[in-house]
């Protein structure tokens, strides 16, 4: 913004700007990953999955900020269409460890380059350096609020939501350009 631009309290407010582009981002990514059992939390599932060395459920929800009952019934349906296995933790019999088949491999890999382009249609006003730049600082700003709040049980965050009164009428307006 030119200094000559009066300041825009909504345009200039982050949680506006981080709202638009996440329901845009959202919007776009549900076309690339939609088929996927539980859609884009399945596929961060795969991603989670596709590391090593392989983690166990709980791992990865908490990772992923998923209630460990709603993960069940994700990684159930990741599972029963080829795309995950379970496997015992040979350090913890109790414990099991979720990795990639083959075919949810290919998967994961066809979903990454998919929004890769969704990513790349959303920062095309930015050049290749401010890009990256942008990822950098909001890996940055994401984990320094992961480790100051770690969201692990969702369900709790949502009551404690639902419980508090609003503070001010929602925006229902939605971005003027749409990815798709």
């Amino acid at each position: 913004m030119s200094s000559a631009q009066a300041s825009d309290p909504i345009n200039d407010d982050l949680g506006w700007m981080l709202g638009v582009v996440f329901r845009t981002y959202v919007r776009a990514a549900d076309h690339a990953v939609g088929d996927l059992p539980g859609g884009p939390r399945g596929y961060q599932v795969l991603t989670s999955a596709d590391r090593e060395p392989a983690r166990n459920q709980g791992a990865i929800a908490e990772e992923l900020g998923i209630d460990r009952t709603v993960l069940t019934y994700l990684i159930d349906d990741l599972e029963r269409d080829g795309l995950v296995v379970r496997r015992p933790d040979p350090a913890d019999r109790r414990s099991r460890l979720v990795t990639l088949t083959e075919t949810g491999r290919d998967v994961a890999r066809h979903r990454r380059e998919a929004l890769g382009a969704v990513e790349s249609r959303l920062l095309r006003q930015l050049s290749p350096e401010q890009a990256s730049a942008l990822r950098d600082l909001l890996r940055r700003v994401a984990c320094a609020a992961q480790e100051v709040d770690p969201l692990t049980d969702l369900c709790q965050a949502a009551e404690a939501a639902a419980e508090r009164p609003p503070t001010r009428a929602r925006r229902t307006a939605t971005p003027d350009a749409d990815l798709t």
